[in-house]
């Protein structure tokens, strides 16, 4: 069982950044795929980005592609999510969520275990 648990969100201003933490329980996270999702209100939820297991490979959607960037660091068992640049069609809620893979799934069904999500809002 791994327990993720998301921290760093909050209001910011357009142009501006945040940075997301997920920490997670286990210790099985280096073998995990890591990714982050999103959800705005009367939104689906959507495939942010994510990186393998040791952090060798990174994905991107195409509208956060150099704004946004995922790191991990497995000795703290923490995945980040750098936010720059950010824009109010990225406010939403974001979560983090691991699966036992070794390469990147887009999809949710990619991962098994997600996180309570974190609030970003951004102001215009």
């Amino acid at each position: 069982q791994v327990q993720l648990v998301e921290s760093g969100g909050g209001l910011v201003q357009a142009g501006g950044s945040l940075r997301l933490s997920c920490a997670a329980s286990g210790r099985t996270f280096s073998s995990m795929v890591m990714g982050w999702f999103r959800q705005g209100s009367g939104k689906e939820r959507e495939f942010v980005g994510g990186i393998s297991p040791r952090g060798g490979s990174t994905r991107y959607t195409d509208s956060v592609k150099g704004r946004f960037t995922i790191s991990r660091d497995n000795t703290k068992n923490t995945v980040y999510l750098q936010m720059n640049s950010l824009k109010p069609e990225d406010t939403a809620v974001y979560y983090c969520a691991a699966g036992p893979r070794s390469t990147v799934p887009s999809y949710a069904l990619g991962y098994d275990y997600w996180g309570q999500g974190t609030q970003v809002t951004v102001s215009s």
